[in-house]
């Protein structure tokens, strides 16, 4: 494939640092947007040894309060992809996870779509962002992420669906703007184990950074669409990629997706 270039949304997390590494091996340019000027260096070092180039922007998404607002980001870097893997991380509140996990979040998808240059949006959410039961979910699978989302989640699972409708209800209006969503169960640090469950996984489980962040870069570089759950298990990763592909997999299934059309398209 040849050198793309992606505007890649909360590049100083866990994640996006990976992922960083991950398009740079693939000689891509990656322009990544921080909110701390601080964290420059730790961007620029992952281009060390890599073919591909990375630059920074220093934004707050938080400060984002209109498409305009996100489309003049994306004139800075003229990107072919967008990823988004930015969020409150739960500091400030829940207006402050409202702000960047949702509002920001859907401005710049909204600009995304709207600039014919674009062709890709992956979005990192997270298994548990749903309206309504998984088909292949059990009764005490959904009656437990329903517990998790109105509890400990309450105030980022609206957000997160918020924008994983939203990115679902304006792909549709595009046939070449490709909408990957990407949900992983819950995170974890070291070596990614290379073999994973992709697509329509149980309702919980785990999965590394590390393979996240390689999905996501495999995906990137393949007409992947839709809604795709993660965590770890036992297939290759590149073997799952192709699978997901080849067979259709699209976990919006059971969703009611004329309601996000309704809501998210004006």
């Amino acid at each position: 494939m040849a050198s793309k270039r992606i505007l890649l949304l909360g590049g100083h997390g866990k994640v996006s640092l990976l992922l960083t590494s991950q398009l740079l091996a693939r000689s891509w340019q990656v322009t990544s947007v921080i909110r701390d000027s601080s964290q420059t260096n730790d961007i620029l070092t992952k281009a060390n040894g890599q073919p591909g180039k990375v630059d920074v922007l220093v934004r707050s998404l938080e400060e984002i309060q209109s498409e305009q607002d996100a489309q003049r980001v994306i004139q800075d870097s003229s990107p072919d992809y967008v990823v988004w893997s930015a969020g409150a991380g739960g500091k400030g509140g829940p207006s402050r996870t409202i702000a960047i996990d949702r509002d920001s979040c859907i401005h710049f998808i909204r600009a995304a779509a709207s600039t014919p240059s674009i062709r890709k949006f992956l979005l990192v959410s997270y298994l548990g962002s749903r309206r309504t039961k998984a088909p292949w979910w059990s009764e005490e699978e959904w009656r437990a992420t329903q517990q998790v989302n109105s509890g400990v989640l309450k105030n980022y699972y609206p957000a997160k669906l918020a924008a994983d409708e939203c990115l679902t209800a304006v792909a549709s209006t595009r046939d070449e703007f490709k909408a990957i969503i990407l949900r992983p169960g819950s995170l974890t640090d070291g070596e990614g184990a290379g073999r994973v469950s992709l697509g329509k996984t149980k309702a919980r489980g785990s999965i590394s950074r590390v393979d996240v962040a390689a999905i996501a870069a495999r995906l990137l570089e393949t007409e992947a669409s839709g809604w795709l759950d993660l965590l770890e298990g036992e297939e290759d990763s590149g073997e799952a990629v192709e699978r997901v592909i080849r067979d259709g997999v699209d976990c919006t299934e059971g969703e009611d997706v004329d309601f996000m059309k309704k809501t998210y398209l004006k």
